[in-house]
C-alpha cells in the first residue's frame, strides 16, 4: 500500500480524562516496527473493560488514552520479523497474545503468554516502550496494546488473530474479547456434556455467552442467575431454561438450586467477579463430578473461604483467562463456528452507532442498555 513505511493521519476517539466524553482529534500512526503490525480499523465494540478504565475508578490513571479492544480490521502494512500476516489480511486484534515461543504458548493447556499476556498499566509498545500514537508531537498512550477507538491502529503482531476474509467484521468483531471469555469458560474448561445442567451467575454479556456455549454444548437445563430480574427475558434467546434471582429467596442462592435439581447442578460458570457469587456458583454444583469455573475478575484486596469438606466431596473449582482461547491459534476457529451457524452473533448485538457518535455506545452500557454495541469507523 502507498502508505507503507510513512506516518498515517487518521480520526480517533482520544480520552483526555478520567470520566468525560471521549474527543475526536486527528492523530498521527507512527508506522509499525519489528514485530508489530499497522491495521485500518473497520468495526470496533465497546467491551466493560474499557468502560472501567476510562472510569479509573479502581486502578493509576492513564491519560490521555485510545481505548478500545473489541474490534475487526484489515491489515495496512507489517514492521519487520512478521511472516505470517501480510497487507490486505483480515484480522482481530486481541488485548492478549500468543508470542509461541514462551512455556505458555509451549503448553496446550495454557493460553496466558509471559511476553503478552494482558497488561493495563502499559501504555507504549512492548518493543521499545513508546507510543505510535501522536498528537502535535505528544505521545497518545496504548490500551490493552490494541487502541481500536483509532481508525488505524498499531498492535504486537502476536496480538492479531487472522480469520477467514468472508467472514462479516462487523458481526466477528466481538469474538476478540467478551463474548470467547464467556463461550471458552463453558465449552473448553466447564465442558458440559450433553443433556446436563449448568448455572451461570451473571447475565451481562460475558455470562450469555457461557449460557450461549451452554446451549451449543447441548445442556438440558441453564440457570441463569442474576440480582437483574429484567435481564431473564433477554437471556431466553441465548439457551437460558430457568431463572434464579437470590433476592426472591430467604436462603442461599447454592440451597436452592441444589433443591432445584437433585443435589446440585453438573457445571456452573460464574461471571460476576463478586467473592459471593463465587462461593455460591461452587457450592452450588453437585458432589462427586460438578465443576465450577471462575470467570469474573474479583476486586483487589478480595478473598473467600468455604469449607475443604467441599473439595473432598469432590466438587472441582477452576479459573480460566480469556475462555483458555490462544489468540492466534484458536480464535479463527471460534469465528469458523460462526461462519457455520453454530454459534450465534447477532444476538449480543444490541446496538450500532457511527463513530462520530462512540459517546452514545458509552451511554448505552453506562444505563445498561446494551449487550454490545458495534461502533462503525467509516461513518
Amino acid at each position: 500500500m502507498s502508505t507503507t513505511g510513512q506516518i498515517i493521519r487518521c480520526k480517533a476517539a482520544v480520552a483526555w480524562e478520567a470520566g468525560k466524553p471521549l474527543v475526536m482529534e486527528e492523530v498521527e500512526v507512527a508506522p509499525p516496527q519489528k514485530h508489530e503490525v499497522r491495521i485500518k480499523i473497520l468495526f470496533t465494540s465497546l467491551c466493560h473493560t474499557d468502560v472501567y478504565f476510562w472510569e479509573a475508578k479502581g486502578q493509576t490513571p492513564l491519560f490521555p488514552r485510545i481505548f478500545g479492544h473489541e474490534a475487526g480490521g484489515i491489515v495496512e502494512s507489517v514492521g519487520e520479523g512478521v511472516t505470517d500476516l501480510q497487507p490486505g489480511d483480515h484480522v482481530l486484534p486481541i488485548f492478549t497474545g500468543e508470542c509461541g515461543d514462551c512455556p505458555h504458548c509451549h503448553s496446550e493447556e495454557s493460553n496466558m503468554c509471559d511476553l503478552l499476556r494482558i497488561n493495563t498499566e502499559r501504555g507504549g509498545m512492548i518493543h521499545d516502550g513508546e507510543s505510535r500514537f501522536s498528537i502535535n508531537g505528544k505521545p497518545i498512550h496504548h490500551f490493552l496494546g490494541t487502541s481500536t477507538f483509532s481508525e488505524y491502529t498499531v498492535v504486537h503482531s502476536g496480538q492479531v488473530a487472522k480469520i477467514n476474509p468472508d467472514a462479516p467484521l462487523d458481526k466477528v468483531c466481538i469474538v476478540s474479547c467478551g463474548l470467547s471469555t464467556g463461550l471458552g469458560a463453558t465449552l473448553n474448561v466447564a465442558k458440559p456434556k450433553k443433556g446436563q445442567s449448568v448455572a451461570i451467575f451473571g447475565l451481562g454479556a460475558v455470562g450469555l455467552a457461557a449460557a450461549e456455549g451452554a446451549r451449543i454444548a447441548g445442556a438440558s437445563r441453564i440457570i441463569g442467575v442474576d440480582l437483574n430480574s429484567q435481564r431473564f427475558d433477554q437471556a431466553k434467546e441465548f439457551g437460558v431454561t430457568e431463572f434464579v434471582n437470590p433476592r426472591d429467596h430467604d436462603k442461599p442462592v447454592q440451597q436452592v438450586i441444589a433443591e432445584m435439581t437433585n443435589g446440585g447442578v453438573d457445571r456452573s460458570v460464574e461471571c460476576t467477579g463478586s467473592v459471593q457469587a463465587m462461593i455460591q456458583a461452587f457450592e452450588c454444583v453437585h458432589d462427586g463430578w460438578g465443576v465450577a469455573v471462575l470467570v469474573g475478575v474479583p476486586s483487589k484486596d478480595d478473598a473467600f473461604k468455604t469449607h475443604p469438606m467441599n473439595f473432598l466431596n469432590e466438587r472441582t473449582l477452576k479459573g480460566t483467562f480469556f475462555g483458555n482461547y490462544k489468540p492466534k491459534t484458536d480464535i479463527p476457529g471460534v469465528v469458523e463456528k460462526y461462519m457455520n451457524k453454530e454459534l450465534e452473533l447477532e444476538k449480543f448485538i444490541t446496538h450500532t452507532v457511527p463513530f462520530s457518535e462512540i459517546n452514545k455506545a458509552f451511554d448505552y452500557m453506562l444505563k445498561g442498555e446494551s449487550i454490545r454495541c458495534i461502533i462503525t469507523m467509516g461513518a
